[in-house]
């Protein structure tokens, strides 16, 4: 039997643990100003959203499909100037979040893979 992401992590409270921290690493360390300043000032917003894009992603509940439809993320983020320099700071974060809250270390490279390509596939600014 195929255990999901999402099982392996540890579920809702473990899906939202990793998007709080990720946040919170976003707005607390000056050396990734460049992501943060893509976002709201007040992050509550994006929170909600990646937490319901994740529980999907991880084969959990699809909140994100169920309230807003298909996700088309490359088309989301397209009103936003993203190089490399803005996905390796959002993977850096994620990474520092992962290390924090995913203790198991296959999974964290599961998905740490999985997230360089969708963070590769989000950049829309030549360089």
């Amino acid at each position: 039997m195929v255990i999901s992401h999402y099982e392996r992590i540890g579920g809702t409270e473990k899906v939202l643990a990793l998007v709080q921290r990720f946040y919170q690493i976003m707005d607390e360390v000056p050396e990734y100003y460049d992501i943060r300043k893509l976002h709201p000032e007040d992050l509550q917003g994006a929170k909600e959203k990646l937490f319901k894009f994740l529980s999907g992603w991880m084969g959990g509940p699809p909140l994100f499909v169920e309230e807003y439809g298909q996700p088309m993320l490359r088309q989301r983020h397209m009103p936003f100037s993203i190089g490399s320099l803005e996905r390796d700071q959002w993977l850096l974060c994620m990474g520092k979040a992962m290390q924090d809250v995913v203790e198991d270390a296959a999974l964290r490279g599961e998905l740490n893979a999985s997230f360089k390509k969708v963070a590769d596939s989000m950049r829309n600014r030549l360089e």
